[in-house]
C-alpha cells in the first residue's frame, strides 16, 4: 500500500525513536495492560459519546464511578470510568478531575485548563519533529488543529485510572472548514479516535505522556491525502 507523503499532523503523533524514560516494571505493566484495553474497547464500532453519567465497570460500582467524576459544569465528563481493583478513591478522584480538566483544553481550546491539569516541567515522551517540549507543545497542536477544524471537539470515550497513571480513548469530531498547511477545507466531517497515557504527580498533575492519533483517517477525511487503490 502506497500513499501520498501527508503533510505534519497538527494533533501531536507518536513518533518512531522516543526513548521511554525508566519506570517500575509494575507501572510499565500497568499502562501496557491499560493501552491493550483501550485496543479491545475501541475496536467494538462507532466512537462513544460522551455522556452525564459515566458507566461503571468490575472494577467498581455504578456509585463509586460517579462519586469519583467532578460534575461541576463546563467539564468533560468521561463516558466510560474504569478503575483499577482497589483503588485508592480519594487519589482516583484526583487522577479523574485531572483527566476532566485537561480534555476539556482540548474540548474548548481554552489553555488555562492546559495550565492547570499539567506541570511546567511536563514532557512529551512521543513529540514530534518541530513541536516544542513542555507545555507548549499542546498548546501549540490546539492552535492549529482549530485553524483546521474550528468547530473541534473532544470526547472522553474511556478512562482508565491506575494509581498515578491514566489512559483515555479520545473522539475527536468537526468540520474542516479551515486551513491546512495552506489547504482550505470545504467543511468536510471529521471523525477520528486518539489514546493517550497520561503520568501525574503525587498532586494529580501531569508530568509526561505518551499519545498516539489516528492522524491517517483524520487526512483521509480532510481530502489531504490519498492511498493508492482506494475508491
Amino acid at each position: 500500500m502506497s500513499t501520498t507523503t501527508p503533510p505534519p499532523p497538527a494533533h501531536p503523533t507518536l513518533w518512531p525513536g522516543y526513548a521511554v524514560p525508566a519506570r517500575s516494571r509494575a507501572a510499565v505493566i500497568a499502562v501496557a495492560c491499560a493501552a491493550v484495553a483501550f485496543a479491545l474497547a475501541s475496536c467494538g464500532g462507532a466512537p462513544s459519546v460522551a455522556s452525564t453519567a459515566p458507566l461503571a465497570t468490575s472494577s467498581g460500582t455504578a456509585d463509586t464511578i460517579s462519586d469519583v467524576v467532578d460534575h461541576n459544569a463546563g467539564l468533560v465528563v468521561p463516558a466510560s470510568v474504569h478503575l483499577a481493583a482497589g483503588a485508592d478513591l480519594a487519589q482516583a478522584r484526583a487522577v479523574v478531575q485531572t483527566a476532566q480538566v485537561l480534555y476539556t483544553f482540548w474540548n474548548t481550546g481554552d489553555t488555562t485548563f492546559l495550565d492547570e491539569a499539567v506541570t511546567p516541567a511536563f514532557q512529551d515522551n512521543t513529540l514530534p519533529a518541530g513541536r516544542p517540549q513542555g507545555p507548549a507543545g499542546p498548546r501549540a497542536a490546539s492552535a492549529a488543529f482549530r485553524t483546521a477544524v474550528p468547530d473541534l471537539t473532544c470526547q472522553l470515550a474511556d478512562l482508565y485510572v491506575n494509581g498515578d497513571t491514566f489512559t483515555a480513548r479520545l473522539v475527536f469530531q468537526g468540520h474542516f472548514a479551515g486551513t491546512y498547511n495552506g489547504i482550505r477545507g470545504r467543511g468536510q466531517t471529521i471523525d477520528f479516535n486518539a489514546i493517550d497515557i497520561q503520568h501525574v504527580d503525587a498532586g494529580a498533575r501531569i508530568i509526561e505522556d505518551w499519545h498516539l492519533e489516528d492522524n491517517l483517517t483524520f487526512l483521509q477525511q480532510a481530502g489531504l491525502v490519498t492511498i493508492a487503490g482506494s475508491p
